[in-house]
């Protein structure tokens, strides 16, 4: 259920209607909104009577939710969320640019491609210090000493920092480290791991899994708010298809079908998508050309020389490249769409 406050409600009216939500035996999630204040409703197993909030001071509506998830819905909140990560936002309108290695492998190499992305106006740093690698005997990442690396990164530079934790010790560690905790492809259906994340006020990057379905995104996302943490980031990093020309298949068609139904923000991942960096600028591009509020890029000083995933990773003069072409890409399309010309009739 989902219940509408009117704009003139009081903390005292919002304070009221959750408290008898707990008395129900539920769980109230508070949204503010622009222009309303919306209170979902999780825990319950059957309908809720809206009879119990109808007449409540400062109760707009009392609306029943029949979709498989509720707090990542536009009907909960109509205006897209902004993500606060570190000192910057991501879904804000701007084009927030995450770019760094795929691996943190020593700290000469981080701090190269880290004075580079800082000098590219990027305010996102990722860097793998766990990395779940198919083999078992290929690099698996620095761990803490490599969180300990990338927050220097943000010592020195002042990016934002956006890591992977693979389990709920890596979780701990990144919330102690980093700014954002990235949860893989492989693990955004870990149930256990996704209650855990949401139990944290860390913001959450959540990748689309391998063959993942829209609803299972939409789903996985739901699973980490509904344990409290509302800061999501959903992201595109392409799909298994019979496809063979690219690592994986970019689905860019799922970033308006988010858009239609949720308001959280969505970013792509180009590099891992293709696992070719040639194909990285132009599906960034595309990215961009959709709608998508960021990008989340591989950058390596030496790639023939990286640890991990070196053919997707851009070198220093290509990333330069890339930021100059899509900067210019979403600047054009967001005249294009706030600027509304009047039509010419004969």
């Amino acid at each position: 259920m989902l219940i509408v406050m009117k704009p003139d409600a009081t903390q005292a009216d919002i304070d009221r209607v959750i408290g008898i939500i707990e008395k129900l035996g539920f769980r109230g999630h508070t949204m503010p909104g622009e222009n309303r204040t919306a209170i979902g409703i999780t825990g319950n197993k059957g309908a809720v009577d809206p009879t119990h909030f109808e007449n409540l001071p400062g109760v707009a509506d009392a609306i029943r939710v029949t979709k498989p998830y509720k707090l990542i819905s536009n009907d909960l909140r109509p205006e897209k969320s902004s993500i606060k990560v570190g000192n910057a936002f991501i879904g804000d309108g701007s084009l927030a640019m995450i770019a760094g290695p795929c691996a943190v492998e020593s700290e000469e190499q981080v701090f190269k491609v880290a004075e580079i992305v800082a000098a590219s106006g990027a305010k996102f740093f990722r860097g793998g210090a766990f990395k779940p690698r198919t083999s078992p005997y290929a690099f698996q990442g620095k761990g803490e000493d490599g969180l300990k690396i990338l927050a220097q990164v943000r010592d020195q530079f002042g990016l934002n920092i956006v890591t992977e934790a693979m389990d709920e010790r890596g979780v701990d560690l990144v919330v102690k480290y980093g700014d954002c905790i990235q949860i893989g492809a492989r693990n955004m259906q870990n149930f256990s791991l996704l209650k855990y994340v949401g139990q944290t006020r860390k913001p959450v990057l959540l990748k689309r899994g391998l063959s993942a379905t829209l609803d299972e995104l939409l789903l996985a996302a739901e699973y980490i708010m509904s344990e409290g943490n509302y800061d999501v980031i959903l992201c595109e990093r392409g799909i298994r298809t019979f496809a063979d020309h690219a690592r994986n298949t970019l689905d860019i068609s799922i970033v308006p079908a988010i858009r239609r139904v949720s308001h959280l923000p969505v970013i792509i991942d180009p590099s891992h998508a293709s696992g070719h960096n040639y194909m990285v600028e132009p599906l960034a591009r595309a990215g961009v050309a959709v709608g998508a509020d960021g990008l989340i890029i591989e950058v390596h000083p030496c790639p023939e020389e990286a640890l991990c995933d070196g053919a997707q990773a851009l070198t220093p003069e290509q990333y330069s490249d890339l930021i100059v072409g899509v900067k210019s890409l979403h600047s054009t399309i967001t005249k294009t769409t706030t600027t509304q010309p009047e039509l010419q009739t004969a």
